[in-house]
């Protein structure tokens, strides 16, 4: 139903929104209405919702008479809650017009402060308030933002000219210039103006509104907001709100200021007031990193009265919201007012934090905890840090605004970071400060480094959110844009040079210095052990190596749920002898082969069991075509052909008999034991003489072999009866007959979907292979569906990778109806997944409603994995 309000009031203590209208009034909205239910200070205003914006659109980009007309009549109510009147040269009413989506967008939409300002509001505003520097500091600001938001002025015509004033003044700061030098830069703006639109500078503030209200809403279709969407999967039709608000003013002199803060450290998570303000300015000041801003704790020696009010908000704030508070404020002559609160943006390691210091302090339970951190982002807590031992040479430090270690080349402009990343290149974007249109190549950079800004600057918010490093403020540095080049101290470095970044302490370090891998906190542990507590299907891991096991092990897996064997065969001390049991010319050569990869194979299986001790170790017998073993027909076969005792003619002859037309399709898995079975069987005996001396060094074994490539309920039965006679009379010399050893299949062709209850008559436990059942389903390549995939998501004939999520709608019915038919067979069947989406979020929701057993995935995706499984299953016990 659309509703019928098309403007929403909120003034102290009484709103017609509220914080649960976040789809209608967009975040911001919603939460001003919210704070001024509560009676916190903010200043009067209206919220023009989402649905309108799509309207706009719809309507060619034109607002329609009847908004007009309740827009003005909002505007008249907050004249008479202010005393003042929209403009009027004696009490002028000022208005800010700022966007403001349901999800957060920082910078990407525009907004426009001071609206309201003409010549004669400037000179009324001046006399009302005895200050006519004020008066016109706010007239020049207005000018430059409606000039480049309504009409794409170029910005850095104003702030060339406005330097230019500074220095002829001999002043550094904006605040210094004097009421004379301010008219100068009021009347060169307004020419600037006239010169690049070939028009004056508008004085009726009904134009004006209107303007700033279609920009807001246009914005929503710029390209940077176009970019963010795509980035974060935010819908294109959710649209924009617009929110006027009545200005009150940071400008008007030393008591007066205006600041962001956090009501706990973003970078840490740290129960600790968090922020910057700068004095005698305006809020957009502070997050373009105009002027470098002062540490929050200074505030409560300038304004104490103010820095006490605000200290009251944070705690009362972040209890009413149980998250962190992101807050704008501004201090108009030592009175708060509150422009914005939101939930915070922060870096994972401080998400943990937070989460589990919430539990302890008891403003949410584990269970809420669980459900506050994205599981996707934790494998930025994965990622490198500088090793303690490698040589650092310093060559300036900056803001250590978003904390982590990394090296990149150095680039200046976000296309160049862009171009550069698509070549497979690390990249570094410098910039001066970045700005909003920088989305693009900030997303493909390693990290951020910017001479000017502060700790809530763009380029601090963006790297925090996307998980990246940043180092701000770097005011040492000088750039040159035009030459692609900077000087850091005497350093001068050019485009392409390295650079590293470490970003927890601000420090820029020539060259590429060395790192190592990351350990896991306290807090994760912490909540890894609740997830688990919590969780309905297990987390296992895809590991072929002892390193791969113990990493797995360190993040909690409860399990290997795919150890892949011929990752072992490509071994320097094995692969002559897996090439000679292929090209072996009669079965005593075969044997003689096979006999002495047994112990290589049964070494790793050893070592393998150990490290998973008391957990299920799933072992996928060798699934490659052979040829893959084997060199390509025109490399040089001298060196092999002399090995083998046979002519290189006969060998490039013997390699092309194996070569196929269609491998994946071809002579592997399943089909491969069956034609050459003595291959299995030695696996087997492998893993079976594994477990019996990890049985005799006191380990708990627990082997689950997996037969790979099954379609037909009869191979696996054939190789089901061999093989397993094989692993009893292993295990019987050794008198293990308790030992119980699992054989099952993987899912991965549609036909052992389809005949699901036919192959669980010959398994103990089902593994989903959706890399390879994706690729049965569909019929693409995976290593070659990346050039139109590309395309099918951009013009959304599909909406999503199939490899990279699982497509519920196709192979998801296919897994639905595997898990349906094997369980209608045994009840008791284990069913698991081990493809790449098994470490997923969004597949793992979809794999809780088929109640699977686990799901397996790379050692680095578990604690990710570990998360999501557990958050899958609160939802779906709160849904059911």
């Amino acid at each position: 139903m659309t509703p019928t309000k098309r403007v929403y009031l909120f003034q102290k203590n009484a709103a017609d929104g509220n914080a649960s209208m976040r789809d209608l009034l967009g975040g911001k909205g919603a939460n001003l209405a919210e704070m001024s239910n509560l009676g916190l200070p903010v200043p009067p205003g209206f919220t023009i919702p989402t649905n309108e914006c799509l309207h706009f659109a719809r309507s060619g980009d034109a607002l329609d008479e009847s908004l007009k007309k309740e827009v003005s009549q909002a505007i008249d109510k907050l004249g008479q809650i202010m005393d003042a009147t929209f403009g009027s040269p004696e009490k002028p009413l000022l208005v800010s017009v700022r966007s403001g989506a349901r999800a957060s967008m920082p910078g990407m939409m525009d907004t426009i402060l001071n609206l309201g300002m003409n010549d004669e509001t400037c000179a009324g505003l001046g006399r009302l308030t005895d200050n006519l520097r004020f008066a016109l500091d706010t007239y020049r600001r207005f000018i430059e933002m409606f000039a480049t938001v309504v009409d794409g002025v170029d910005r850095h015509l104003f702030e060339d000219l406005l330097t230019e004033q500074k220095t002829k003044a001999g002043v550094k700061e904006d605040s210094d210039l004097n009421a004379d030098q301010l008219q100068n830069v009021v009347t060169s703006f307004q020419e600037i103006y006239e010169k690049e639109t070939s028009r004056k500078f508008p004085q009726d503030p009904k134009e004006q509104l209107w303007s700033a209200i279609s920009a807001v809403f246009q914005s929503w279709g710029s390209a940077r907001a176009k970019k963010y969407r795509e980035i974060h999967k935010i819908p294109d039709d959710w649209g924009t709100a617009v929110n006027i608000c009545t200005m009150v003013y940071g400008n008007m002199g030393p008591t007066s200021g205006t600041g962001v803060c956090f009501t706990r450290n973003p970078s840490t998570g740290e129960n600790s007031f968090y922020g910057e303000y700068l004095i005698n300015a305006q809020g957009e000041d502070v997050v373009a990193g105009v002027r470098t801003p002062r540490p929050l704790p200074s505030l409560q020696e300038e304004l104490p009265a103010a820095y006490a009010q605000l200290e009251e908000v944070r705690h009362k704030l972040e209890r009413h919201y149980g998250d962190v508070q992101d807050i704008e404020f501004t201090i108009q002559e030592e009175s708060l007012y509150l422009l914005q609160t939101r939930n915070a943006k922060r870096t994972t390691a401080a998400a943990l934090k937070i989460a589990t210091s919430f539990v302890e302090e008891g403003i949410l339970t584990r269970e809420e905890a669980l459900l506050r951190v994205n599981a996707d982002e934790l494998e930025r807590l994965l990622h490198p840090t500088l090793d303690p031992r490698a040589h650092r040479q310093v060559l300036a430090r900056g803001l250590p605004a978003s904390p982590g270690a990394v090296a990149g080349k150095v680039v200046f402009t976000a296309a160049e970071a862009e171009i550069w990343a698509t070549r497979g290149e690390d990249v570094i974007l410098v910039r001066e400060e970045t700005s909003p249109e920088d989305i693009g190549g900030m997303h493909a950079s390693k990290g951020f480094l910017t001479a000017r800004g502060g700790m809530t600057s763009h380029a601090a918010v963006v790297a925090r959110q996307m998980g990246k490093t940043c180092v701000a403020g770097c005011s040492s540095m000088r750039i040159s844009v035009a030459k692609k080049s900077m000087m850091l101290g005497s350093h001068e470095l050019k485009e392409g040079d390295w650079i590293t970044l470490e970003g927890s302490t601000g420090e820029v370090m020539l060259g590429k210095v060395a790192t190592q891998q990351a350990s896991l906190g306290e807090d994760i542990k912490t909540l890894l052990a609740w997830s688990q507590e919590t969780q309905d299907m297990r987390v296992r891991a895809n590991a072929d190596t002892p390193s791969d096991a113990k990493t797995a092990r360190s993040f909690g897996a409860q399990g290997i749920g795919l150890c892949r064997t011929e990752h072992m065969f490509f071994d320097e001390d094995r692969l002559p002898l897996v090439r000679q049991m292929i090209l072996a010319k009669n079965n005593d050569e075969r044997t003689s082969a096979l006999d002495r990869l047994l112990p290589h194979q049964q070494g790793d299986f050893e070592q393998l069991l150990e490290t998973m001790s008391g957990y299920p170790v799933t072992i996928r017998l060798l699934d490659p075509p052979l040829h893959e073993f084997l060199p390509h027909p025109q490399e040089d076969l001298s060196h092999l052909a002399e090995l083998f005792g046979t002519s290189e003619g006969d060998l490039r002859d013997r390699i092309g008999q194996l070569a196929e037309q269609n491998p994946m399709l071809g002579h592997r898995g399943c089909r491969l034991g069956i034609t050459q079975p003595a291959i299995y069987e030695m696996q087997v005996r492998a893993i079976t003489r594994a477990t019996v001396n990890c049985r005799k060094k006191g380990g708990q074994p627990l082997p689950e072999i997996m037969i790979p490539l099954v379609g037909l309920a009869s191979e696996l039965k054939w190789l089901r009866d061999r093989l397993e006679s094989v692993c009893k009379e292993e295990l019987s010399q050794e008198g293990l007959n308790d030992q119980v050893v699992p054989f099952g299949t993987m899912i991965e062709v549609p036909r052992a979907a389809l005949t699901a209850d036919e192959i669980a008559n010959h398994a103990d436990f089902f593994s989903f292979g959706t890399n390879d059942l994706t690729q049965t389903t569909f019929g693409f390549s995976r290593d070659d569906s990346a050039s139109f995939l590309r395309v099918y998501e951009k013009e959304a004939i599909l909406p999503i990778d199939p490899f990279s999520k699982i497509d519920a709608s196709g192979v998801g019915k296919l897994l639905k109806m595997t898990t349906k038919l094997g369980r209608e067979t045994k009840g008791d069947l284990k069913i698991g997944i081990c493809g790449e989406q098994a470490g997923d979020p969004e597949s793992i929701r979809f794999l809780q409603e088929l109640q699977l057993s686990y799901v397996s995935c790379s050692p680095f995706r578990v604690p990710i994995a570990q998360l999501a499984t557990a958050q899958a299953a609160l939802l779906s016990r709160k849904n059911h």
